[in-house]
């Protein structure tokens, strides 16, 4: 079948969002603004502390019929996420707190009343006896013989141990440089603007339960949530309306919605729980926090030869449906590598689990973990050899010709120029430019350069997902593509926008094949009632494979259309073509409406051998190779340090990347963008500290701080598009791979600016106080600092 690439706003346009029009007047709904009658508020009792017996709930008198506790909860499962890999210990997370309590803000009851100031009153008037036990606070302590343990019945607080073998022994004899370096990731709460929030409604003609709630998978959800509560999965509508920004943060099935079902269908009335910044920040502070003791061998001229690495991630007390305890710290065994080659790898990972929440995964999920410990062993190996940090990488990244690659852990990168990008960014921050400065400056304020290159895995395949040994293995991706009586065109699908931009790159898709005016497309999606099932938005997958199954469901559908529009032309089928919203034969030619009005309103002018599946279309799509998309940068960072404050600018930061094809790059450079700015988070501002009794410390906004508009500098984005040889139209996951790169960048920066002083800082995130104590560390006077930076 031929279609015409469509001119305009098809695929590789500057698109403006379409959905920004109802954000920017205020029209968009979220949950926080649905309104049901007889819709009654939600509050939780929540734990105050890390570890511990619960001994009692006591209700307040009068008041027992609308608090309700475990007990209460009739029928209700817990929530279980289990790894299908050898060796992973199950937990079970209740819905509410029963017999123990695992981490400060666990819920332990909920209490119902016409307003949330109502329902926080009956909580406070709710008493909890818990005998408190010693806390399992530092993932390391965890592992440790005579720790306590998060969960009794284990013989130990390890969620899962993964090893990747190699014998070193050979590679260490002969090579010149060794180095080693112990890092460490702070405990981070995601942000998105919107908190989580759901509104629960029984509908009783129906016998269904329907669930609005600000989730990334409704269809996950969905799963998960049927199964705690006892219900068929036709007896469960999830709908999730407009989502204000996910991260990973709304990828899971939450205890409150659980909570939220059992009481809406129990008590006959909708209920709505909206989470607050302080819930948010004292019980949810659950990802990137890894500890890393690796080892890199190199020859003389810094060509990589092995890594060997032992890492820990705190995993918390809970494996978290659906992606499991053990996502982060297994994936840490088989991305560390990122996109070097390599003779040897051995790695060791363990997946603790701790008195915190349990672990969810963040935007660049691991590998801005992974990104931050592989780039400061090469910039130690540059150092070593005394190379520019980026000339090392470019000796040992993997060269085009050798596209695609399959790496030291059968990673199978799809396509790229990993030199090439690197040297872009490079010359984008002008080395011999920032050399002179550093050699110039004087005083205590220092300059440094910093870079980082990485590879981004996205739109993961059945086989990934399967061998990974999570609950969730995502299959053919559907999407349903359908005709109006007027010539619109209605595209469903099973994802979740909440803030990519997909209800505008999902219709460029549609128009590229259809022609149809994209402001007559439009895209529904988040209602498990009402759209094909999908594994939902995660891992940068949404443009690879929801754009790829539409534009298959539009390809099948404009296959119709053309015998259809054949047929009112009177020619044959195959000398017409669906091109620019009309099928065209020749001089003639009829609007793709006109096709549509035939069928629905004119039947009696149909060819006799029309399919009699109308103008609507279901449609699946994979990608030609399972394993995923390789999307990849390289950043560069330009940083102050000021030796006697310890403040650390960013003075200047440049990016190059690598899409594939970018349907959107007016969407692509705000995705960059805004990962940056998280990936900045990440290096120099987010933190939650817990004390040793498992509390958490950062449990306003004042505490837990967050990168600001005068945080985040301009950034200079050079794009690459380099075809994945795998997908409908070239285009590779792109969402999550501004937020990897930066924290590496940065604090490479920073350490060649205190690398002369003998300096460096190992932890994130590097804070003032971190970078007075590595001066101090090294016993240089803070402030005296002689001048200039060298390379050691």
């Amino acid at each position: 079948m031929d279609v015409i690439e469509a001119t305009g706003s098809g695929v590789g346009r500057r698109v403006p969002r379409k959905e920004d029009d109802r954000y920017l007047r205020g029209k968009g709904v979220f949950v926080g603004d649905i309104r049901l009658a007889g819709m009654q508020e939600l509050a939780f009792v929540r734990s105050p502390v890390a570890h511990g017996i619960l001994r009692a709930v006591r209700k307040a008198p009068g008041a027992e019929h609308a608090v309700f506790t475990a007990a209460d909860l009739a029928g209700v499962s817990p929530i279980v996420a289990n790894s299908g890999l050898p060796g992973f210990k199950p937990s079970a997370q209740p819905a509410l707190a029963e017999g123990k309590v695992r981490h400060v803000g666990e819920a332990i009851a909920v209490c119902i009343a016409p307003t949330r100031a109502a329902a926080e009153d009956l909580a406070e008037q709710v008493e909890v006896e818990i005998e408190e036990r010693p806390a399992v606070t530092d993932m390391l302590d965890a592992r440790r013989p005579g720790a306590p343990r998060v969960h009794d019945h284990w013989t130990d607080n390890v969620f899962l141990e993964t090893r990747t073998e190699a014998d070193l022994s050979a590679i260490r004899a002969r090579a010149a440089v060794t180095v080693r370096r112990h890092l460490r990731t702070a405990r981070q709460c995601m942000s998105p603007m919107e908190g989580r929030g759901v509104v629960a409604e029984w509908d009783r003609r129906l016998e269904q339960l329907a669930l609005h709630t600000s989730t990334q998978m409704p269809h996950i959800v969905r799963t998960g949530l049927a199964g705690c509560l006892g219900l068929k999965e036709d007896q469960v509508r999830i709908i999730a309306p407009d989502v204000g920004g996910g991260f990973g943060y709304k990828g899971i099935l939450l205890p409150e919605e659980v909570v939220a079902g059992f009481l809406a269908r129990h008590l006959g009335h909708p209920v709505r729980w909206i989470e607050d910044r302080r819930e948010q920040l004292a019980g949810n502070a659950n990802c990137r926090e890894h500890d890393y003791d690796i080892t890199a061998y190199a020859d003389a001229d810094g060509r990589l030869l092995a890594v060997d690495c032992q890492a820990t991630v705190d995993s918390g007390a809970y494996s978290i449906y659906p992606f499991s305890a053990c996502l982060e710290a297994a994936q840490v065994g088989s991305i560390l590598p990122g996109p070097y080659m390599m003779e040897a790898f051995r790695c060791q990972t363990w997946s603790a689990a701790t008195n915190k929440p349990g672990i969810v995964p963040y935007r660049g999920v691991a590998r801005a973990g992974v990104c931050y410990a592989i780039e400061s062993i090469v910039d130690d190996i540059a150092a070593a050899v005394g190379q520019e940090p980026y000339e090392v990488r470019l000796r040992n990244l993997v060269p085009p010709e050798r596209m695609p690659f399959d790496n030291i852990t059968n990673k199978h990168f799809d396509s790229g120029d990993y030199p090439a990008c690197l040297r872009r960014v490079v010359a984008a921050i002008d080395v011999p430019s920032v050399r002179r400065r550093q050699a110039e400056a004087t005083g205590p304020v220092r300059i440094g350069l910093g870079v980082s290159i990485f590879c981004e895995q996205a739109a993961h395949g059945t086989s990934v997902y399967y061998g990974w040994g999570i609950p969730m293995v995502p299959g053919y991706e559907q999407a349903v593509a359908r005709l109006t009586p007027d010539g619109g065109l209605e595209v469903r699908v099973g994802i979740q926008s909440h803030g990519q931009g997909l209800e505008t790159t999902l219709a460029q898709v549609a128009h590229q094949v259809l022609g149809v005016d994209i402001e007559r497309i439009r895209v529904l999606h988040g209602d498990t009632g009402m759209t094909p099932y999908s594994t939902g938005t995660w891992g940068s997958r949404c443009m690879v494979m929801a754009g790829g199954a539409v534009a298959t469901a539009c390809k099948d559908l404009a296959e119709r259309i053309r015998r259809i529009g054949a047929h009112l032309l009177q020619v044959p089928p195959d000398q017409a073509l669906v091109q620019g919203g009309c099928v065209v034969s020749g001089q003639a030619s009829i609007p793709v409406a006109d096709v549509a009005r035939t069928w629905y309103l004119r039947p009696q002018e149909l060819p006799p051998d029309v399919s009699a599946g109308g103008l609507e279309v279901t449609s699946g799509y994979r990608t030609t190779r399972d394993t995923g998309t390789f999307s990849y940068a390289a950043h560069a960072a330009v940083v102050s340090v000021d030796t006697e404050m310890g403040e650390v600018r960013i003075l200047d930061y440049a990016i190059c990347e690598d899409g594939g094809v970018l349907v959107n790059p007016m969407i692509v450079d705000g995705q960059v963008i805004g990962g940056v700015a998280q990936g900045i988070g990440t290096a120099l501002y987010e933190e939650m500290p817990f004390d040793a009794n498992g509390q958490p410390l950062a449990t306003t906004l004042a505490d837990y701080m967050l990168p600001g508009a005068t945080e985040v500098p301009m950034l200079r984005i050079d794009h690459m598009e380099t075809p994945s040889p795998y997908t409908e139209f070239g285009q590779k996951g792109i969402g999550e791979g501004g937020a990897i790169g930066p924290p590496a960048a940065v604090a490479n920066a920073v350490n060649d600016a205190l690398r002369p002083l003998g300096a460096r800082v190992d932890r994130l995130p590097i804070t003032p106080h971190r970078v007075l104590e590595a001066l101090l560390a090294a016993k240089i006077p803070l402030g005296n600092a002689p001048v200039g930076n060298v390379l050691t």
